[in-house]
């Protein structure tokens, strides 16, 4: 079955005064439809170069991108453009308009592709009801709280429809309850919706709780990709060992637990 994305042999290169930085390296990885999908570093692995590179928002040096069969990197500017519409992302920092209210900027995306104001006011009153925050249709992005915001932005980046969502450490400024509601969040919409789903994260507490395949990168390059519990359970990597082990042996366990249960459920 062909893949949903597929990358292939994938460079960034910048140049600056102090000489050429190297930020992605030679990655190759494909992704299935439908699939949530993490790719996991540390601080300056290549993650949000690699993630900015995945919708073009960074052209690459050299490499390949596929979605849905179609290159990326082949298409004129009018034709990226009318791509990038299926390329819904998501950000640590939110990105509202802080002087729209939270009806008006999920209504955003709709008031650029011409839907009438009615019907983009009830389209974004219904997705408001799916990120359950209905009742701050009225409220200004400063009298939100930090979840709060980041729904509003998951509900203004479903007003579009996209086929892809790409998350930028979308929850790294959240508090651990927060980020446990809003990654539930991302997985109802995954169901709801068949969105596939692109995480990228520092921490695997994330992609154990969210994310069904990993890409391990380290200094811009792929260490390791697999499927997550094969990845937590047996990692083949010094980088993915590293990042298993660091994030604390419960992380190790649940992985554990979650493939005995596949068992179980398998052979019940």
């Amino acid at each position: 079955m062909e893949p949903f994305i597929r990358v292939e042999n994938l460079c960034k290169t910048f140049f600056a005064k102090n000489g050429r930085v190297e930020a992605v390296k030679d990655i190759s990885f494909e992704i299935g439809k439908g699939d949530i999908f993490g790719i996991i570093g540390l601080s300056g692995a290549g993650k949000s170069t690699l993630v900015r590179c995945l919708n073009l928002l960074e052209r690459p040096s050299s490499g390949k991108i596929y979605v849905d069969g179609r290159s990326l990197t082949d298409l004129s500017e009018r034709e990226l453009r009318r791509a990038r519409q299926n390329i819904g992302m998501i950000f640590q920092h939110f990105n509202l308009l802080m002087q729209r209210n939270v009806l008006d900027n999920v209504c955003f995306p709709l008031e650029i592709a011409g839907v009438k104001k009615r019907a983009a006011r009830k389209h974004a009153m219904e997705l408001l009801e799916t990120v359950e925050l209905s009742e701050k249709a009225k409220a200004y992005p400063a009298q939100l709280s930090g979840g709060q915001k980041q729904r509003v932005a998951i509900a203004r980046v479903l007003a579009a429809n996209p086929d892809i969502l790409l998350c930028d450490e979308a929850t790294s400024a959240l508090d651990p309850r927060t980020t446990k509601s809003i990654l539930e969040l991302l997985k109802e919409i995954n169901l709801r919706y068949g969105i596939t789903i692109v995480v990228i994260t520092h921490e695997m507490a994330v992609v154990r709780e969210i994310c069904t395949h990993v890409a391990v990168l380290e200094n811009g390059r792929l260490e390791e990709t697999g499927a997550v519990k094969d990845v937590f359970c047996s990692p083949k990597t010094e980088a993915a060992k590293r990042l298993v082990m660091n994030d604390g042996p419960d992380i190790v366990t649940a992985a554990v637990d979650e493939n005995t249960k596949e068992v179980e459920d398998f052979a019940g």
